[in-house]
């Protein structure tokens, strides 16, 4: 296979909400969700999206793209769990390795949808999760978002990785991996090939405020990983190559106003792997990344949107001359 996902996949359950506020400071940050407390709060309506979640959007993502593409996931034994095996097999992803575990539960989040923004109430069942055995070895594995107990599961994934130097690593760290700490990981960072985050979550990994990209970016370099990318929403995305070469690229414009943000993230991580394994450069599969994102944001959910190879062919094709990389 082209690339084994690994992570926790889920069941969204978006909840469009029209009578709530967002409060923010003076530089839009630290911004909190208000609803009336103690009240019936109206809703305009629910839409549930089975799975998804980052490894399971980059498994989707990369079938997509003509890839061969494996998830690595656990459902219960449920119907919800039934119903994440058969979005992702609808979608070209290799289902073998799927574990539906008894007396489990699929994971299900729900998703406040306030304007183009969203707030996600997580919980993460605790599997019992196993690096499984590979007949052949993938081209790259795509780590990501897993729950707070699988530390053991992170060394399993380290030792195969260290025993098929040959297999390259993809990491996208999400909250648990983040709350883990880098020293608790710090064969995988060590072992990654690319790693991606935004400013933030780059911050809050490097336990700063720093504010200097380029500083956030030789910081996060220095845990290990060989290319680093920093997303930061608006502003674009920001690289590290392993050379040391940094540069900016801005947001792919969008085709219209996005209807909601989830999975830009994932689109943009999850395609510029793709392309690295398609034999692109860094900058080349980069901007394609960006034009997966802006279109994933004009669906609901992390998946309806994603491009096709030839649709995201045809409109890089069209690019504006300011949609390029930019030394730092």
């Amino acid at each position: 296979m082209d690339i084994l996902a690994i992570g926790d996949i889920v069941i969204d359950d978006f909840i469009r909400l029209k009578d709530a506020e967002a409060h923010c400071d003076l530089n839009h940050e630290k911004c909190t969700l208000c609803l009336r407390f103690g009240d019936k709060v109206p809703f305009e309506f629910n839409e549930v999206v089975p799975g998804v979640g980052n490894s399971a959007n980059a498994a989707v993502a990369c079938a997509r793209l003509g890839l061969s593409a494996a998830a690595r996931v656990y459902v219960g034994d449920d119907d919800r769990g039934r119903m994440c095996i058969n979005a992702l097999k609808k979608n070209g992803v290799d289902t073998s390795l799927v574990v539906s575990e008894e007396g489990k539960h699929t994971n299900y989040h729900y998703v406040l949808w306030y304007e183009s923004e969203r707030t996600i109430l997580v919980k993460h069942e605790a599997f019992t999760y196993a690096m499984p055995s590979l007949n052949d070895a993938p081209r790259w594995i795509y780590l990501s978002s897993l729950a707070d107990n699988t530390l053991p599961y992170h060394h399993e994934i380290a030792a195969y990785l260290h025993s098929h130097p040959e297999v390259k690593l993809a990491f996208q760290p999400g909250t648990f991996q983040m709350k883990l700490g880098t020293e608790a990981l710090t064969d995988l960072y060590a072992r990654s090939e690319i790693f991606f985050c935004n400013k933030e979550e780059s911050q809050r990994i490097l336990k700063n405020e720093e504010s200097d990209i380029q500083k956030l970016l030789d910081g996060v370099h220095a845990l290990g990983p060989k290319m680093v990318v920093i997303t930061d929403g608006r502003e674009g995305a920001y690289a590290r190559e392993a050379d040391g070469r940094m540069w900016h690229t801005p947001m792919f414009p969008d085709p219209k106003p996005p209807l909601q943000r989830t999975g830009a993230g994932d689109a943009t991580a999850s395609t510029t792997v793709a392309y690295l394994i398609r034999g692109l450069s860094l900058e080349e599969s980069l901007l394609r990344g960006l034009v997966n994102a802006a279109y994933v944001v004009q669906e609901i959910g992390a998946q309806k949107g994603l491009l096709t190879h030839e649709k995201i062919e045809e409109f890089f094709a069209g690019r504006s001359a300011e949609f390029k990389a930019t030394a730092l």
